[in-house]
Formats: C-alpha cells, structure tokens, sequence
C-alpha cells in the first residue's frame, strides 16, 4: 500500500492502531491523505485533530482522473466514510496496549480475531451499475489494539427512558463482556436513568450479580425520563473516576451521550462514551432494527389472536387491537403481517378518513356483511389529529419532551360504535385490546437475546479499542460503530411507497386511504400544524 501526504501546517499525528497500518508523518489541524491499492484506486481522507463532527472520506479529483485514465467508469464515484471520534483526538499521547483477545482461548479458534482498520459497511447495498459507492460506517469489532488496561478501566452502565424487552440483556452482557474478554473487574450500575450520577447509589455489577437479569422483563437498573444535566453528570464520571460510560437509551437519551462526550471532550478526560439505542418501536434511523422489535411483534400476536377470536365468535363482531407506535408504526405493520387475519392496519405515517366513499366505514360495514366480523389493528400514534380535534388537547409532555398521545384506540371504538349503531342501526359486538404495557415488560425472546448481545459486545470493543461518542447497531446485518448525531438527526418511519406497506395491503385488502381529496379538508389547519410540529422522540 503505498500512502501520499499533503499537509499546510505540521503538528505530530498520534500512533495508534484504529488507522490503517501505512507510513505516518507531520500532519495540519486538518490533514489530507490518500491510499492507493492496486495503482487504481485511492481515497481521500479529511480528519480534524479534535473532531467537531465525524469526518468524511471521499475519492479526490486527482483520483478520478487517474481512474478515469485507466478506463475505469467508476472512478469519480464517492467513497464516503462517517466516521467515529478517538480517545487519541483529543489525547494525541495516549499509549495503546496488545488486545487481551490475543491470548483467549477461546479466540483462538478464530480465523481472524481482530477487525482490519480498513474494513467498512456500506450504508446502501442495493445500488445500480454507475452509482456511486456512497456511505459507509467503521465496522464494529475487536482491534488489535486497545487504549484501556483492565486494571484502569471502570466502567458504569446507565437506562434511560422507557421499557423494551431486552435491556437487562444488554446490562449482562456489557458486564460479562468487560470481564470474559478483557478481565474488567469494576463495573458500576447507575440507577435511575441520568439522574442517578448525582441522586442516587451505584451498584456494583459482576458476572454473578447479573447472571440470570436476562430472564426478567424491565431494567434491572431501573429507569426514568428526563434529568440530563451534562455538567453535573460528567462532574461525577470524574469524582467516581470512571472511563466508560454505556449508555442504553432511545433518540433523546443519545442525544444525552453526544452532550456527554461532548463536555469530556472539552475537559480532556480519558473517558469512552458508548451509546447503545434502544426503542420498541423500530424509530431509530440508520440501523436495520432496535433491540426488543423482535419480541414486541411476536407478543403482540397473542393480543391480535385474541381480538381475533372474541370477534369471530360473535355477530357483528368488532375487534380492535393498539399496539405500540408513536410516530412509526412498524410493530402494527409487520404483526399485521405475520398473523394474516388482520382486516385492517392504522399506522402514523398513513393518514386515514372515516366517513365517505373508501373510507373506514365504508369498509368495515363490508368486512361484517361478508365475514360477520372485523379485526383492526393501529398504532398508538395513528389519527392523532382526529382525535385532537375532538378533544384540543396539545400541550401535555412527558418528562423527555414527547407530547403525551391521546388513546386513539378507545376514541375509535367509541367513532365505530357510535356509527353504526345510532346512523346505521346495526347491533354490534365491540372488542378492544390494549397489550401496550404487556408487550414491553416481558423479557427478551432468543432471538432479540442473540441480537443484545452482539449490540454490548460491539459496544465493549469499540470503547476498548479507545472509540468514543459512537452508537452501535447493525447495518445491512453487519455491525458497525456510527457518529451519535446519525441516529438521533431523524426518525425512522415505514416507508408509505415500499414494498412491505404494499404486501400489507395486498394481505388485509384494505383500502389505502390515499389521493382523498377531503381528508385535510376534515381536519382544521391549527390541528395539522401542532401535529406536524410535535416533537419526534423515541423511547
């Protein structure tokens, strides 16, 4: 590999072993290098000394044309790397140590233990022929190199937010991790979410401490919205003298990581920030899934198997089942999917009408002369502005900031029962479910208990590896570490124009509630802007 430098300025660049292994010298505040494998590639890479954001890698213009010369189409394609910040940034002197892996027993049977600093995953797999190569994230793993010694790390482990099967998994094997991998004896539990670095005891953690937590639904930490007081929190990281912060949490409780890395960034401390996203509703941008997902639409198909059956053992049958979707409505999706007796799925992001041609009524009066009875399955967030414009109730927040949702399923079957038996004088038979706190307290099942694991594994060798205010999740099933503000700037939502919506509604045969020229009409605009400007949070 052969490595050609420019640089303005000079200032010693720090070595250590998260950079590829090439020649180093006297690099700017911001510095420029390209790799060239094979004579015909190369990339550009523009790293600041101190990371303000994450840096990107890009093909240069010198690149491209020397690509282009040698008749490759594709050499002016982006190669873009968002990367994670290092300990080393803004600690340029910080040693690095022999990775204890090296001498595990049961590492040895792997053929490659450690991760190359040049291995990358792309954000986008599907791509055409003369597209770019587009973004890519560091791939998640152990390094051959690590900045923390196991007798100098303390460690803690906080939960912020609410419930989600699988948090007490993460907790046991961020733990066992620290201490079967790299022989980390001090592990503290913060309880009580952010507010519990300066208002509440530790716990002192140890594989046999958490050994069965798994088992059990909840946090075993304990858990709260809100209390994120950056200066105080990072103030008591030093009096405790800790050096790695796991912080498992949605959006607003990474949002909190950034801000705590952030501070001990500008303090120079020797402090690992690792950030591991948690929501049950699948919201978290980037990643394939969240912890938990898994769980919650299985669990969620006893409830619909129920309404199910209540409604088809009755005439004129109506059952209704709310599930968990604040403003995405994955688990309503992809449970409807897997039952297949689901006649209709209300979601967020797909806005509905009741009354009128194709409208929910309409529809369901003709699933009940057909069927005799109806199943209807929608997400907490689903005609929020119905229900608000019957109520004009906006203002109320939950202590992280998330407008507080008004039961949209009770509203319904309040509209439905309403309809139909004071408009179209038909008796019917309502049946409501709301299995929202059920689903999210029980535990973890295999598969999402496999998938945890991996998440606090990642997470142990990315802060042993000297890694810092990064998250971690799978993308296009391959682990990788990812700048906190990707996964916190928007929300991931089900795609209305996709495939899976597509095979939803070819499955229920529902109408699809689009192109009506009236449904904006029915709801005033002071109502569709306070929805619009409601304040995007998972927990």
């Amino acid at each position: 590999m052969e490595l050609s430098l420019s640089n303005s300025s000079s200032l010693r660049f720090p070595q250590n072993d998260f950079l590829p292994r090439h020649n180093r010298s006297t690099l700017g505040p911001f510095h420029t290098f390209s790799i060239k494998k094979l004579a015909s590639k190369s990339i550009s890479i523009c790293r600041p000394l101190i990371w303000r954001r994450p840096p990107l890698v890009r093909l240069n213009a010198q690149t491209a044309t020397e690509s282009n010369a040698s008749g490759d189409k594709h050499g002016d394609d982006d190669f873009i790397v968002e990367d994670v910040p290092h300990l080393t940034h803004f600690l340029p002197d910080l040693p690095s140590y022999t990775n204890p892996l090296k001498k595990s027993q049961a590492y040895a049977v792997v053929k490659k233990t450690f991760v190359s600093p040049e291995d990358m995953v792309a954000k986008e797999i599907i791509v055409q022929k003369d597209s770019p190569r587009g973004i890519h994230f560091r791939r998640a793993g152990p390094r051959e190199k690590v900045f923390f010694t196991p007798e100098e790390v303390r460690a803690c482990i906080v939960t912020c937010g609410g419930l989600c099967p699988g948090i007490n998994t993460v907790i046991r094997e961020i733990v066992c991790g620290l201490k079967n991998m790299y022989g980390v004896d001090d592990v503290l539990g913060i309880q009580g979410g952010y507010s519990g670095f300066y208002s509440k005891n530790t716990l002192n953690l140890t594989t046999k401490v958490v050994n069965d937590i798994h088992k059990r639904g909840g946090t075993f930490l304990q858990t709260s919205r809100g209390g994120h007081d950056t200066k105080k929190i990072v103030d008591n990281i030093q009096d405790r003298g800790i050096n790695q912060v796991y912080i498992i949490g949605g959006d607003g409780t990474q949002k909190g990581a950034a801000a705590i890395y952030k501070e001990v960034e500008k303090r120079g401390i020797k402090v690992a920030v690792a950030g591991i996203p948690k929501t049950i509703d699948n919201d978290i941008a980037v990643i394939d899934k969240s912890f938990g997902f898994d769980t919650a639409v299985e669990e969620a198909q006893r409830a619909i198997n129920a309404a199910h059956v209540e409604a088809e053992s009755v005439q004129n049958g109506v059952g209704i089942v709310k599930l968990m979707g604040r403003y995405s409505g994955f688990i309503a999706m992809l449970a409807t999917l897997g039952n297949r007796d689901v006649d209709c799925c209300l979601i967020p992001e797909s806005p509905f009408y009741l009354e009128g041609p194709g409208g929910l009524y309409e529809y369901v009066e003709q699933q009940l002369k057909e069927n005799r009875h109806v199943l209807i399955v929608l997400a907490e967030g689903a005609g929020q502005e119905y229900v608000a414009q019957s109520m004009q109730a906006f203002q109320e927040k939950d202590a992280s900031g998330n407008r507080l949702l008004l039961d949209v399923g009770l509203w319904l079957t309040q509209q439905i029962k309403d309809h139909f038996t004071n408009e179209r004088k038909m008796t019917i038979n309502m049946k409501y479910i709301d299995p929202t706190y059920m689903i999210r307290a029980i535990p973890s099942n295999a598969s999402d208990n496999i998938y945890c694991t991996l998440l606090a594994q990642s997470a142990v060798h990315g802060a042993m590896a000297g890694f810092t205010g990064f998250t971690v999740g799978p993308v296009n099933s391959r682990h990788a570490y990812i700048p906190i503000n990707r996964v916190t700037e928007t929300t991931n939502t089900v795609n209305m124009t996709g495939r899976m919506w597509a095979r939803l509604l070819a499955s229920t045969n529902q109408p699809s509630f689009v192109n009506h020229q009236t449904l904006r009409e029915r709801v005033d605009k002071n109502t569709i802007d306070a929805i619009n400007n409601m304040k995007i949070n998972s927990t």
